[in-house]
């Protein structure tokens, strides 16, 4: 998924005909939890797919048929798919098996990009057009296209920080990355270095925020599999845009503004989401256009922005940032 969050155990989930699904992976679809490469916001993710964003959310099925086809089946179980979810994150076995009545809709295609195939099918491929729709057929789903920088890739790498923030957060010298509130200092995530002033380069990048290195292995079960999901290298963040006082680059401070402006009128579910962090704190994680940020409700914020590629810009706590923090934890959706 990348989304996503580790690989995931694929299950045994075949039947005695030739409506045969291989299960590959599964992800969950709510406000609180959404593959966020798909948008800005649970409603823009359902859109994508093509569903109704409605409040109890789903679970999407990745599998192949028994023709080596690619299909995602929504189901609105989503308790079912969250065990089957949790379960193979503990490296346990589960049969995903939803119930007929709990199936929405079977889509063609891939939302995100699946790292592995069923054994003893055909390679994975987009099902054939349906002789009986007459044109009609949905285009079969594709994942969103991350090799260019843009608001797929900006909020993967969102993810990526949020996913393994000590990592990151470790690499930052508050005393030196804060010192100044137009920063000193820019590294991309490339690991190229950009002075604009006397400042030292930071750390060498280890690759770019939102690539993807996915690795999956099949079991005996002749469907097992795992997903393809966000891993490998945490690029080190740059020793840049530190805000002790006024917030310089204009991207940043149009992020912030809008992060504001949420507080008082409410954006789509999803567009703002909190989840836990050690100690007291929270973890938030919002987007808005052209930004995504992530941040602990205890510590700093990094901004990404798709007018600077490849570029994470590192706010200081300074004075207001723990009051919007505060503020946005207060009206963010949770995981239940």
């Amino acid at each position: 998924m990348t989304e996503e969050e580790g690989a995931v155990a694929g299950t045994d989930n075949t039947v005695a005909d030739d409506d045969a699904l291989y299960v590959l992976t599964a992800v969950l679809l709510t406000p609180a939890q959404f593959p966020s490469v798909l948008g800005d916001d649970y409603p823009a993710a359902c859109a994508a797919l093509g569903l109704e964003p409605y409040a109890e959310g789903y679970g999407l099925v990745l599998g192949q048929d028994s023709d080596g086809a690619r299909w995602t089946v929504v189901v609105d179980d989503v308790s079912l798919v969250a065990v089957a979810i949790a379960s193979w994150d503990c490296g346990m076995e589960y049969d995903l098996s939803p119930d007929d009545r709990t199936v929405v809709c079977a889509l063609p295609g891939w939302p995100l990009a699946v790292a592995v195939a069923a054994p003893g099918v055909a390679a994975p491929h987009d099902p054939a057009p349906d002789p009986d729709a007459d044109g009609e057929d949905l285009p079969p789903l594709s994942p969103p296209d991350t090799d260019a920088w843009g608001p797929a890739q900006r909020r993967l790498g969102a993810d990526a920080i949020a996913l393994q923030w000590a990592v990151w957060r470790e690499q930052i010298d508050d005393e030196t990355a804060f010192a100044r509130a137009d920063g000193e200092d820019r590294e991309d995530v490339d690991g190229s270095e950009e002075t604009t002033g006397s400042g030292s380069g930071s750390e060498e990048a280890g690759s770019r925020p939102g690539s993807e290195e996915t690795a999956g292995a099949t079991e005996e079960s002749e469907t097992e599999a795992t997903e393809g999901s966000a891993a490998g290298e945490v690029p080190a963040p740059p020793a840049d845009h530190g805000v002790a006082g006024p917030v310089s680059h204009p991207g940043v401070r149009r992020a912030l503004a809008e992060a504001h402006a949420y507080v008082d009128t409410p954006p789509p579910p999803g567009r703002v989401r909190s989840s836990f962090a050690p100690g007291d704190a929270r973890m938030i994680r919002a987007d808005g256009p052209g930004w995504s940020m992530v941040a602990r409700t205890d510590d700093i914020a990094f901004l990404l922005l798709d007018e600077v590629p490849g570029e994470i810009l590192t706010v200081g706590r300074g004075t207001e940032l723990p009051q919007l923090l505060k503020a946005l934890d207060a009206m963010a959706v949770r995981p239940s």
